[in-house]
């Protein structure tokens, strides 16, 4: 781990966001919240929050932060097919949530496949990508483009 001792406290948020592409007919049993195992949106969402409250444990050297707030958002996107997942995490800390928005959004599209898998194994997980960042000695950082 690195020392962040010395570092001064800032408010430190970020968010991060990825997709999960599916078939048409996969995604009209998500949209009509069809598939057996339940609501997907829902329970990737949740699935999310608990995940970047666990970043710690998961990811080598990674401190463990007591966040102030995790959001995440599953929405459907015809355009995939298939849902897109938005996550933002923040903190009044020593080190940056950037790890723990990420993570979250991992979780969440790792849920979304889990739930839907048995009607396509074809499902890609893509576009996982910080969007921003604000806070600490290095500032605020915002993604241009793609």
């Amino acid at each position: 781990m690195v020392d962040v001792g010395d570092k001064a406290e800032s408010r430190r948020t970020a968010v991060a966001e990825g997709a999960v592409q599916m078939s048409a007919e996969a995604y009209r049993l998500v949209m009509d919240r069809a598939i057996e195992k339940g609501d997907v949106l829902a329970v990737a969402e949740v699935a999310g929050v608990m995940a970047a409250k666990k970043t710690g444990e998961l990811i080598p050297l990674c401190h463990p932060l007591a966040l102030d707030v995790v959001t995440v958002e599953a929405r459907l996107d015809e355009s995939l097919p298939g849902v897109r997942i938005t996550a933002s995490a923040s903190l009044t800390g020593r080190t940056g949530v950037e790890m723990e928005a990420l993570t979250a959004v991992s979780v969440a599209c790792l849920t979304v496949y889990d739930m839907v898998k048995s009607v396509d194994r074809r499902m890609v997980i893509d576009e996982i990508r910080l969007v921003s960042k604000t806070g600490g000695t290095r500032g605020d950082w915002h993604r241009k483009g793609p």
